[in-house]
């Protein structure tokens, strides 16, 4: 089922409601099942040693009372009502909220940003600014300090959702295997826990490169049977225990807690924060399916089941102070034993569909990062046809597992774990908050008084959570932080060797009298084919032209710059894909071509992608008509860059077929000419050019040309450059750019769509750039 096709239509037509309680059922096993199993180690991780449940019940209807409003003003009030309308395009996550404030205000840290970029569908930018709001645009714009602490302020919620990704995973499924301990004495069932733990996450961990569309259909149902569960045995305890905790519900309760408890009381915050881990997921997951979908799932049937579970553990501790043990005010100690062993197995599924959601978010938001060139390139799998959200990357995968392994041996219980995964999640929903600030006024034109209330309101809760978590530093909340730090030199020192390396391709580029210079043979012996030079300048001609060219005799007839790269946007559409451009006379047979892919977008394979290439070239060449143009991307070069689609959105003029079928007859209205590729044997691609008079002579021949140089073959000349620090560069830029960067640099991937090119047809040459 392509649910993202599903929300695409979203943006075209009103969706029935049969498509959104389809996808709110589907939503409840891919967004809901971290937030679903916070019940197991709630009220185990605020017990756990700051405060302890005494005769009056105070602690536990106190704990219940901050429960309920915790769940009921950030996961429903906040998520629910507020943040899922500021999504991009369909689209959501720390990096939609960034991608927002960088189109509207222009603090984009992509370097090789146009402004035929604006002009894309899902650019949008509506109104404007006035005030307050307008004043605050043009700060942002201004200062280059304020752009890199809001690029920072993303890379941190980035990097704890990574974090997240480690400690999620960890005190869930350990949480689930704690059920355990009531059945075996506590001298035994600690030697039990870990090794089961660690095995059900292996084996987690191992299916990932399967993909979870094989096993997806069990994850809706798994979680709507957990959650059935939970509040059925919360009904259950409501009932038989005590039907008046109902009352703990009023805020009052509170103020009870804080006041008797005090400095313990606030401590044991950092456990009741964990009831709403998960909450992020509504939003980051928005694309995947609709914004009602969402809402109506956590509305009707995650919120109360959850409301309901919460009040059955409380009813039934209220009635049960005889604690022999910290770890009896656990979630199953309040299951009837009858049936705690069928339970113990739905909340063993339930933990693992919850990690399942968390691990495939990581994947996502990593691969979000090293489309906006904040993370090193890797390699990328997409593990279904249909979904195209579903992805698996092999290095993040056994690292995060690594990972988890060590915090779940490493602690070996859940209240160091829980410090732990409290204050990476609610670092992200601060990080969200203050994102969100900037969105009501930079995109939404509210008033900036409105985005003071919306900061202070829930900034005070979350800062209230987070100093809780904060002071847990020592005992396990550390690592989070540990974690994002390394992640955050990772991304930084990345993103900081790009930009000045591409720096150096700006200030080290040809100038195109030099080309002009040199004549059409450019001073050298064309020999047939199609030469693909691989860059990242979106204006003109790269050092590594000139290097090739004083170096080499000989260069092909038909030359291609192509530089791919990433706009910040979620998805570019096919029909405004490429921007093509010619480089010189049209007899120097010189293009560039600037291919734009969606921080969501999937890249094509090597053959889909030739084929789109050399189409779009074709279609530019028969279409080259003044209107075409875009505003002159490169005025000082000369150049004029038209928007040309894929080769599916060509419908006329230039088109490649891929079948057998039907030869005869359309040779009889077009010329023909057949293109081998020798990665499909069996299957001819063939260029049809249509007698048309809208083709002069000159663009005629051109095009035969173009043919004649693809059949011939293609060869992809890539740019294999060591950056170093220059001369007389500080102490720290020599170890982030010669070290750092250096080895990032050796061990990421090439471009992607390079990744499967024949190495027969690869030439690499190399540059030493000093930057």
């Amino acid at each position: 089922m392509d649910l993202e096709g599903w929300n695409r239509d979203n943006s075209i037509k009103k969706e029935s409601w049969r498509t959104v309680l389809t996808l709110a059922y589907q939503s409840l096993g891919v967004v809901y099942g971290d937030l679903s199993t916070s019940p197991l180690y709630v009220y185990k991780s605020t017990f756990a040693e700051d405060i302890q449940h005494s005769e009056s019940n105070e602690e536990i209807y106190g704990v219940l009372s901050f429960v309920f409003w915790t769940l009921t003003l950030i996961p429903l009030l906040k998520y629910v009502f507020i943040v899922l309308r500021a999504d991009d395009n369909g689209e959501g996550g720390t990096f939609a909220l960034y991608s927002l404030l960088c189109r509207h205000a222009r603090v984009s840290t992509l370097p090789n940003c146009q402004l035929a970029d604006e002009e894309l569908s899902e650019y949008k930018k509506d109104g404007i600014h006035k005030g307050l709001g307008s004043s605050l645009k043009s700060t942002l714009e201004k200062h280059r300090v304020l752009q890199r602490v809001l690029l920072v302020l993303a890379l941190i919620g980035t990097c704890m959702v990574i974090g997240d990704g480690v400690l999620t995973p960890a005190i869930s499924v350990f949480s689930a295997v704690s059920g355990l301990e009531l059945s075996m004495s506590k001298e035994h069932h600690q030697y039990v826990e870990v090794p089961v733990a660690c095995v059900i996450l292996v084996f987690l961990f191992a299916l990932q490169h399967y993909g979870t569309h094989r096993v997806g259909f069990l994850f809706a149902p798994v979680v709507i049977t957990w959650l059935l569960c939970i509040s059925a045995i919360g009904v259950y305890n409501i009932f038989h225990w005590n039907p008046h905790v109902y009352q703990a519900l009023s805020p009052y309760y509170m103020y009870k807690f804080l006041k008797k408890t005090q400095r313990g009381g606030w401590m044991s915050l950092g456990g009741i924060l964990l009831c709403i881990t998960g909450s992020e997921a509504m939003f980051a997951d928005l694309g995947h399916f609709s914004q009602l979908s969402i809402k109506i799932a956590f509305t009707f049937v995650v919120y109360p089941s959850l409301i309901l579970a919460y009040m059955g553990q409380a009813a039934y501790l209220s009635k049960h102070h005889t604690i022999e043990t910290d770890y009896r005010i656990g979630f199953y100690v309040s299951v009837p034993e009858k049936i705690r062993w069928p339970v113990l197995a739905i909340a063993i599924l339930a933990a693992v569909v919850g990690s399942q959601a968390i691990i495939t978010g990581t994947f996502s938001i990593i691969k979000q990062c090293s489309a906006l060139g904040c993370f090193p390139r890797v390699k990328i799998v997409h593990t279904s046809s249909k979904i195209h959200g579903q992805i698996y990357i092999p290095e993040i995968n056994w690292t995060l597992m690594l990972l988890c392994l060590a915090v779940t041996v490493g602690f070996r219980d859940t209240k160091h774990i829980s410090n732990a995964s409290g204050l990476a999640v609610i670092t992200v929903m601060l990080v969200t908050t203050c994102l969100m600030s900037l969105v009501i006024v930079l995109c939404w034109h509210k008033s900036v008084l409105l985005a003071i209330c919306f900061i202070f309101f829930f900034g005070s809760i979350e800062a209230l959570y987070f100093s809780a978590s904060l002071i847990k530093f020592l005992e396990g909340a550390w690592v989070p932080v540990a974690l994002s730090f390394i992640f955050l030199i990772i991304m930084f020192t990345w993103h900081y060797g790009t930009l000045k390396k591409y720096e150096f391709d700006v200030q080290n580029k040809v100038s195109i009298t030099w080309l002009l210079g040199l004549g059409p043979n450019l001073g050298i012996v064309r020999v047939r084919g199609i030469g693909l030079i691989h860059t990242e300048l979106v204006s003109g001609i790269p050092a590594i032209f000139s290097h090739f060219v004083t170096n080499l005799p000989a260069f092909h007839q038909v030359l291609v710059f192509l530089c791919i790269k990433s706009v910040p946007v979620p998805h570019v559409r096919p029909e405004e894909r490429f921007l093509v451009g010619r480089i010189g006379p049209k007899e120097y047979r010189l293009y560039r071509v600037i291919a734009r892919y969606g921080y969501r977008d999937i890249h094509q394979d090597d053959v889909g992608f030739e084929k789109d290439l050399v189409c779009s070239i074709a279609e530019f060449i028969r279409s080259e008509k003044p209107e075409y143009n875009v505003g002159g991307e490169d005025s000082e070069d000369g150049e004029k860059m038209a928007i040309v689609g894929t080769a599916s959105t060509n419908l006329e003029g230039i088109r490649m077929c891929e079948d057998d079928d039907g030869l005869s007859e359309m040779g009889s209205t077009s010329e023909l000419r057949e293109i081998r590729l020798p990665e499909i044997p069996r299957k001819r691609v063939r260029f049809l050019v249509p007698e048309s008079p809208k083709i002069d002579t000159s663009a005629r021949e051109e095009l035969q040309e173009l043919m004649e140089a693809r059949e011939a073959g293609m060869a992809f000349i890539l740019g294999h450059c060591y950056v170093k620090a220059k001369r007389g560069s500080s102490l720290m830029k020599r170890i982030v750019i010669n070290i750092g960067y250096d080895f990032l640099r050796r061990n990421s991937r090439g471009p992607t769509y390079a990744l499967s090119i024949p190495r027969a047809s690869t030439l690499e040459v190399g540059l030493i750039y000093h930057v």
